[in-house]
Formats: structure tokens, C-alpha cells, sequence
């Protein structure tokens, strides 16, 4: 079994050479879900749950749609990444909170001005362009510039 644990480790780091390194680099759900299936699937190489060269091949597969599937999106003209990869949702705008927004994304105040702590700027939401939940999941804040807040 370790001798196979060798084997998969290099075919995956291969395969993944192969395919993109946004795999594991961002966390969107279109590849938090290849993660998911990836690592299921190998671990299956390495305890001989499955046939060794056709699970490899199968992970190569994944990862190849995976590739295929971000190139389409990104060359998509009709929404076809925001379909694949999610999209942007605007949680505040002119320092208002939208309250249906935050309400859908389980989002708090709080974890708006934990992300304005984060940014290293203050908790204040007045003084907020706009916001968003990006597709990552994280938090972003884009703030008023010194001439708006006049």
C-alpha cells in the first residue's frame, strides 16, 4: 500500500500539472467539488479498493473536465462561468446593508465588518462604496473615496 501511496502521489501531482492549479488555489464550489471527488477517487488507488491504471485514469478524466469545463467558462459570452463558477452578490452599496442579500447568504453585520477589519480599515459602514460576496465565498469591500463621503 505504500509503495502505491508513492505511485498515486506523483500520478496526482502529475495529473494536476496537467490540468490547472486554480484547483486547489481558490475555493469556489466548481473546484472545492473536483477537490472533493479527486481525492476520493485516488484514495481509492491507494488502498486497491479499485483497479489501479483505470481509477488513475479516472482522476485524469475529472481533471481534464475540470479544465475543459473552466475554459468554456471562460471564453462564455451568455453566463455560462456564472453558472459553473457562481457569482458576485452585492451586499452593500452607499454603506445601506441589502437586507434580502445578507438575509439568502446567512451573511451578518458582523461579518461585514469583519471584513472591513480584515481590509485593515475601520468597522465603519457608512463608509462603504460597496461589498460583495464573492464567488470564493470570501468578503469584499471596496471603500467611499474622501471626495464621495462630502
Amino acid at each position: 500500500m505504500s509503495v502505491r501511496a508513492v505511485v498515486v502521489f506523483f500520478a496526482a501531482l502529475l495529473i494536476l500539472r496537467i490540468g490547472n492549479h486554480r484547483i486547489f488555489g481558490k475555493s469556489s464550489a466548481f473546484d472545492i467539488v473536483l477537490g472533493i471527488i479527486y481525492g476520493s477517487v485516488l484514495s481509492r488507488a491507494i488502498t486497491g479498493n479499485s483497479p489501479f491504471v483505470p481509477t488513475l485514469v479516472a482522476a485524469f478524466v475529472l481533471v481534464l473536465l475540470h479544465k475543459g469545463l473552466a475554459t468554456a467558462a471562460y471564453h462564455s459570452n451568455f453566463g455560462f462561468g456564472d453558472l459553473i463558477k457562481g457569482e458576485r452578490i452585492k451586499l452593500v452599496e452607499d454603506g445601506d446593508l441589502k437586507q434580502d442579500a445578507l438575509r439568502k447568504n446567512s451573511i451578518t453585520r458582523n461579518d461585514i465588518e469583519e471584513a472591513l477589519r480584515k481590509s485593515g480599515t475601520e468597522a465603519d459602514l457608512s463608509k462603504i462604496k460597496s461589498a460583495y460576496l464573492e464567488r470564493s465565498g470570501q468578503i469584499s469591500v471596496i471603500m467611499k473615496d474622501s471626495d464621495d463621503e462630502e
